[in-house]
């Protein structure tokens, strides 16, 4: 990294391609370069990942410097001149685009990254049209037998974000690089299938995989076989997250608030029935925000830490399997979802619960393998058919033709479409936090909340702590996203240093908004965006508090009795198993 350690205070002149730049001290080429105009392509960076430098596309010249240096790898430094585009620049950048072709599959017609591959982008700007080297790709079987992620080693290009993901970010270590020179790979280990690793299918490194290396399983041929079948009752609940990230896919800014548009292409496809899992969100907060109280008033363990996010329930029980009695027995909000929707949505509806097909659309790839869990039957079948990804929706949107954009806003059905502001901020880091504490504070005190915002445990921090005050009865409660640092209050409880009550952790980094089965290109910039839109649905509702749901106080009149009852146990609470190999 340039000369000496570089000062972020200290701002120096450099020229790119002969446009002049001030910039720290500390930026990098790449950076630099950006604020002359000018894209220097990359495969092997990513914005929200360590460096790694090993690709080699992005290198430039350094005036005065035989050696050509990588902008993703190096800060600049005062009077340094950088050429980006020149002759030697660009044959050099080329050579390597040609040599990872040259053992590239390249059946583009057919891959699930098509026009969304950023090796296919880097082809098409480099007008690459006739090959240098012979193209022999490799010839590996593809991995799917986990149901979840879909590993095609033969596409891989070796660029190390995944491993970068999940030995850094995610601290799981399922995937790593082996063998040198020729032979370097990405690979598990022992060459161990998935489901044999320590995976824990948060599809992070999905999520970072610039090519067609690693998805999602697609089941979306299941639904549409569902859909065609005159003799099911196809319902279908969507996850917070997918609201403001589907517009993604259609051309619509990150965060863009889709609901409406979302809800009538769900009917278009032919759905029965357009439910919510905001609905079942705010059954969550009934039910674990009476577990908290109950656990506090009562003596149970301590602190209460929440079960939405079945990535970080595959961590909890892989890592930390003596915290298990910590951790909330209640189901997360898609899987209470399917208890309901096979129990008390037939009763209602006078439908025979064997004909439902119950869909949900996740932002998430560990949803998959949550709901194909063997004790996810607690309605006498399969509480939740199929998941799909917020990916896989839109392709099913895609291939049935009609304009996203042009679409009218509809509502979602009721009952179990109707949900408050306090259910839709699940989909981010701090938000089922904050939606517990909304009604914790009420049914706690018996007094209303003046301001149901708790702004403080908003935002992309790893680590979050606040406490708050239920009428002098102080709450200590802490927030974490991404698995590394659920790590550090994980061994802060472990070491009994921490005195929290209440504990949310979030598998993903930011949350549900950044789920392993978001659109592609997802980065910290795409987050923000999709938590702003989320906050902003939130502040929109009537309603912001789930205990003030109507359609929830229906069910437990009707159907529940009260939060921890018999049947809500029976129906809406599980548990959590050590995975330890």
């Amino acid at each position: 990294m340039g000369h000496h350690a570089s000062d972020p205070n200290k701002i120096v002149n450099v020229t790119i391609d002969g446009i002049p730049v001030a910039c720290p001290e500390t930026t990098l080429i790449l950076d630099a370069a950006k604020m002359a105009g000018v894209n220097i392509p990359v495969l092997c960076y990513h914005p929200d990942l360590k460096v790694r430098a090993t690709c080699r596309i992005c290198v430039v010249e350094v005036k005065g410097q035989r050696k050509l240096k990588t902008a993703c790898g190096n800060e600049v430094w005062d009077g340094a001149e950088f050429i980006t585009n020149s002759p030697t620049v660009r044959q050099a950048r080329k050579d390597v685009l040609e040599l990872i072709l040259a053992e590239h599959p390249q059946d583009c017609l057919k891959c699930v990254r098509s026009t969304s591959c950023e090796l296919q982008q880097l082809a098409r700007d480099f007008g690459i049209s006739k090959p240098l080297f012979k193209n022999e790709p490799k010839q590996l079987p593809i991995e799917d037998a986990s149901g979840v992620i879909v590993r095609d080693m033969a596409k891989c290009v070796k660029c190390g974000r995944c491993v970068e993901m999940c030995q850094e970010v995610q601290t799981v270590g399922a995937i790593n690089t082996a063998h040198r020179s020729v032979e370097y790979e990405i690979s598990t280990a022992f060459n161990r299938p998935l489901q044999e690793t320590t995976c824990v299918y948060c599809g992070q490194c999905v999520a970072v995989c610039p090519v067609g290396a690693l998805y999602e399983k697609d089941e979306t041929e299941k639904v549409w076989q569902a859909l065609g079948n005159a003799d099911k009752h196809v319902i279908v609940q969507v996850a917070p997250a997918v609201r403001v990230a589907l517009g993604e896919e259609f051309g619509m800014a990150p965060g863009s608030i889709s609901t409406g548009k979302m809800v009538a292409a769900l009917r278009r496809l032919g759905f029965d029935k357009v439910f919510d899992t905001d609905f079942s969100a705010d059954v969550t907060i009934m039910e674990e925000g009476n577990e908290l109280l109950a656990r506090m008033s009562s003596g149970g363990a301590l602190p209460l830490i929440t079960s939405c996010s079945p990535g970080w329930i595959n961590f909890v029980e892989t890592f930390y399997p003596e915290l298990l009695p910590n951790v909330s027995s209640c189901k997360s909000p898609q899987q209470m979802f399917g208890a309901l929707a096979k129990t008390y949505y037939p009763q209602k509806a006078g439908i025979d619960a064997g004909k439902i097909v119950s869909v949900s659309i996740m932002p998430c790839t560990a949803k998959k393998y949550e709901s194909a869990r063997p004790e996810m039957n607690s309605s006498g079948y399969r509480d939740v058919d199929v998941v799909l990804t917020t990916r896989e929706l839109a392709r099913m949107i895609k291939q049935a033709g009609f304009d996203f954009n042009q679409l009218a806003e509809e509502e979602f059905d009721a009952p179990l479409g109707i949900s408050t502001g306090a259910a839709v901020i699940f989909g981010t880091s701090g938000g089922v936090m904050e939606a517990a504490l909304r009604t914790v504070y009420e049914v706690a005190t018996g007094k209303e909340l003046a301001n149901v915002d708790f702004k403080d445990i908003r935002g992309l921090t790893g680590v979050k702590e606040a406490e708050v005050d239920l009428e002098g009865k102080k709450v200590k409660v802490a927030i974490a996203n991404g698995l590394k640092n659920a790590r550090v209050i994980l061994d802060k409880i472990k070491a009994g240093e921490c005195d929290y009550q209440f504990v949310e952790i979030m598998c993903c980094p930011g949350g549900c908004i950044g789920g392993g089965g978001q659109p592609w290109g997802t980065t910290a910039a795409t987050k923000e965006a999709r938590m702003a839109g989320l906050y902003q649905i939130d502040s929109d509702k009537a309603i912001r508090q789930s205990h003030k749901n109507p359609a929830v106080q229906a069910l437990y009149d009707e159907f529940l009795g009260k939060p921890l009852s018999h049947k809500s146990h029976e129906l809406l609470h599980t548990h959590y198993h050590s995975r330890n190999k």
